[in-house]
């Protein structure tokens, strides 16, 4: 089959086209340099004949989806999106490598590489499903590199809501990296659906081919689909890949969806723990902790496995600038001035007044902030009281410390903001928290309850030391 010659790159004000990096089924990708602020840009433009009103809409989509979620760093950033002069919609992204897609093909990538993709790019597909949002099309050709060899999920081009996905809309499709429920055509897509391509993913990385590809056989589109649908996970193949990595792709990668772990940050736990036994320190997974940010997550309470951080010694901490109370400060102040005054003539009736002045200033201190305190107390007595969290428990779970406390009476909208001493915040959901800790380390935590914004008192901090 003859390929299709690439389009022409349009005219952009403010960008100036350099050459054609990539052409799609439905899209020519170009690199660009931008003029302001100046930098090396790629842009992927529609090909004419493509474009329909619905296409237009499609394409619009993909933007507004890309820019909501882009600030995730294991999702390609987009800067802008326009419609060129001769009405081609086109969209501004970071400049990033396709040379993973091939790489996988050509050579034997680590196995601690693989597992820090995953690991990155499963954070990304569960921020997109925090956000209501499926991507529809994991495989190793949308993952990028970045400069800075950071993996990025690129093409949310048939990306779907959750909601709108219940439709049964037909979308395109990858054919080996899709699972069976979905080559079926019992669902366009599910949250589990996408565990089994972030599975596939990961398993086309080791191996060097998809999970059902067979090396110098046939491998029509027919064969796959029926291999998927009704096959086995065949083993991948190489000796240095942990036997607790196969069960755990195996598992995401069963044909009954209820078998599988049952979201992208459930796969990413049990990824980490397979770094955990290799000796790897875990790869971080990328999810919000701030409370602004949780806006249009439905559910942060999965448990995520951090890294434990040694707290700084007391003697290395900087000492903190405590602020006076109002009222020390005004009794500070009058002494200062009484005895700035002694000794130049009549001293005695500045003292007395100076002294009056400053018992005055005690006085109505203490006053307000008697006040206060009472204002305070009433306001923690009513309805909107945070609740505090106590009785924190820690019991070690093969290389990590699990945390776990009761429900101190969470409502909706409300979550726990775990800090590990020395380390990382999370806000979630769960009543628990897992912290890789290598033996002999201390860790500690405390749990504060997050309500609209606010933050309740924080529980005593809990510490526990990992044995052997």
């Amino acid at each position: 089959m003859a390929r299709r010659r690439p389009s022409e790159p349009p005219i952009l004000p403010g960008f100036t086209h350099i050459r054609l990096l990539g052409s799609g089924g439905f899209a020519d990708v170009f690199l660009y340099e931008q003029n302001m602020p100046r930098r090396h840009v790629a842009v992927k433009v529609m090909l004419a004949d493509v474009v329909t009103e619905n296409v237009r809409q499609m394409f619009q989509v993909e933007a507004n989806l890309m820019a909501q979620l882009s600030a995730h760093p294991g999702i390609l950033t987009v800067y802008q999106a326009s419609i060129s002069a001769d009405g081609r919609p086109y969209l501004v992204m970071e400049l990033c490598s396709a040379r993973l897609a091939d790489r996988y093909r050509k050579e034997r990538l680590p196995v601690a590489e693989v597992l820090r993709i995953a690991v990155q790019i499963g954070s990304a597909i569960e921020t997109a499903h925090r956000a209501g949002v499926l991507h529809r099309d994991i495989k190793p050709s949308n993952i990028l590199t970045t400069a800075y060899g950071h993996p990025v999920l690129s093409d949310f081009g048939i990306a779907a809501t959750l909601s709108a996905a219940a439709s049964h809309d037909t979308v395109g499709m990858s054919i080996p990296w899709s699972a069976p429920e979905v080559l079926l055509d019992h669902t366009p897509g599910t949250v589990q659906s996408e565990v089994w391509s972030l599975a596939a993913t990961t398993y086309s990385l080791l191996a060097g081919r998809s999970p059902f590809e067979i090396a110098d056989g046939p491998n029509t589109s027919d064969e796959l689909m029926g291999r998927i649908t009704k096959a086995r996970v065949p083993a991948i193949g190489r000796d240095d890949v942990p036997e607790a990595l196969e069960t755990v792709l195996r598992r995401a990668m069963s044909r009954d969806p209820a078998k599988r772990q049952q979201s992208a940050m459930e796969l990413v736990r049990e990824l980490q723990r397979v770094e955990l036994e290799l000796g790897l320190v875990p790869t971080q997974a990328d999810v919000s902790v701030e409370e602004w940010a949780l806006a249009t997550v439905s559910d942060p309470g999965d448990r995520t496995i951090v890294k434990a951080v040694a707290p700084a010694s007391a003697a290395g901490r900087p000492a903190r600038r405590r602020r006076r109370a109002p009222a020390l400060a005004a009794t500070v102040s009058a002494d200062s001035a009484e005895s700035s005054t002694q000794g130049r003539g009549s001293g005695a009736r500045r003292t007395s007044g100076s002294r009056a002045a400053a018992l005055v200033l005690v006085i109505v201190s203490l006053v307000v902030i008697g006040l206060g305190a009472a204002a305070t107390m009433l306001a923690l007595r009513g309805d909107d009281a945070i609740p505090r969290v106590t009785g924190i428990q820690a019991a070690q779970d093969g290389g990590t410390i699990v945390f776990t406390w009761a429900d101190p009476g969470l409502v909706e909208g409300d979550s726990f903001r775990v800090q590990v001493a020395g380390g990382a915040q999370t806000v979630q959901r769960a009543t628990e928290i897992a912290v890789a800790a290598a033996p002999g380390d201390r860790v500690c935590v405390t749990v504060s309850v997050v309500r609209e914004g606010r933050v309740g008192d924080a529980s005593g901090e809990k510490c526990a030391e990992a044995g052997e």
